[in-house]
């Protein structure tokens, strides 16, 4: 059952403050019907939340046992959207993501026919997407940005609304494949999983030793998603508040002119114009969950660590300084005033 009223185009049309009371009240609810299965980490809650209504991919970093993959799974049960979970292995081939096609038994001989791969979901957990070779990763790249597939020369598109949310383990790095940057750059948010305080883990290890667990409820319906993503790109922003945006993400790229000697120092590579589209596009979200109608400067600053964490490259001099891309992303919040 949805927990949200008729939003087809044939409705009558909401009001701007019903809108935001809707997604305010709906945000509440998710947290409650996840928490039914997660305990705490509501900021990587709010943060995937924020991802689905605008549309965008999630890189989520963890150690292992974070219950990463639990929490996709959950998120996609809440939100009625089917899902499908791929293990990256070094031996996976973009047709074990895409599909194939195979030959076929029918009346009038045998023929090719199309087998969907699991990309075929509105939700796809890509679970260590960097244990697999760059061209096994790259099949995920037509997707993630053109929401379709391409095999034999054949297009076809996948089911809307589509994420996909991929999974990195910030431990074992031998064997792996870094993320080409192209590649990262699709993923709106690159979202961090640490460890419970010791009050959540006791609950964790409470409720997960003593029996079956309470089913959620499924709260948004796939349609609903897409119709409140159309919601989101009408929220008005000033624009002094959008060229903040800007500046911050232009901040970050050295060699260029008026940037602080610290990036210059520490950075190898900046964030690009598509940081800046989803440091606003968050921030649109970011006001409406939170029961309010116009982007602050403050909102920008919200998004800035998981819009800029996989955008902006560190250099060896920061690693030997034991600088760490959160402490310059900081830095940059600090010296670019809104």
């Amino acid at each position: 059952m949805s927990a949200l009223p008729d939003l087809s185009p044939s409705s009558a049309p909401l009001t701007e403050r019903q809108i935001v009371e809707l997604l305010s009240t709906a945000r509440q609810r998710l947290f409650a019907e996840v928490g039914k299965v997660i305990v705490g980490q509501k900021h990587v809650i709010d943060e995937m939340l924020i991802a689905l209504l605008s549309g965008g991919h999630c890189l989520i970093t963890g150690a292992p046992g974070l219950a990463k993959t639990l929490l996709i799974k959950t998120v996609a049960d809440v939100c009625h959207l089917s899902f499908q979970r791929i293990q990256f292995t070094p031996d996976l081939m973009p047709s074990d993501i895409t599909g194939t096609e195979i030959l076929e038994d029918s009346p009038e001989g045998r023929k090719l026919v199309f087998s969907k791969g699991p990309v075929f979901a509105n939700m796809i957990l890509a679970d260590e997407i960097n244990r697999t070779p760059p061209k096994t990763q790259a099949a995920l790249l037509e997707a993630m940005q053109e929401h379709q597939v391409t095999v034999n020369g054949k297009t076809m598109h996948l089911p809307e609304p589509f994420f996909v949310l991929a999974t990195q383990n910030p431990i074992e790095q031998e064997g792996t494949y870094p993320l080409p940057e192209a590649q990262l750059d699709r993923f709106m948010l690159n979202i961090v999983i640490d460890y419970l305080s010791e009050d959540d883990e006791v609950t964790v290890v409470t409720k997960t030793t003593s029996g079956k667990g309470e089913p959620v409820q499924r709260l948004f319906t796939g349609e609903e998603l897409l119709a409140f993503q159309q919601v989101v790109r009408k929220v008005p922003i000033a624009e002094d508040v959008a060229r903040y945006a800007v500046r911050l993400s232009a901040a970050s790229r050295p060699g260029r002119e008026g940037v602080p000697d610290f990036v210059n120092q520490w950075i190898s590579w900046g964030a690009g114009t598509r940081a800046s589209q989803n440091l606003v596009l968050g921030a649109k979200t970011r006001v409406l969950l939170h029961n309010r109608t116009h982007v602050t400067v403050e909102d920008i600053r919200a998004m800035a660590l998981p819009v800029f964490r996989h955008r902006i490259l560190v250099n060896y001099k920061a690693e030997a300084e034991g600088v760490t891309v959160e402490k310059v992303i900081g830095r940059l919040i600090e010296h670019v005033k809104g």
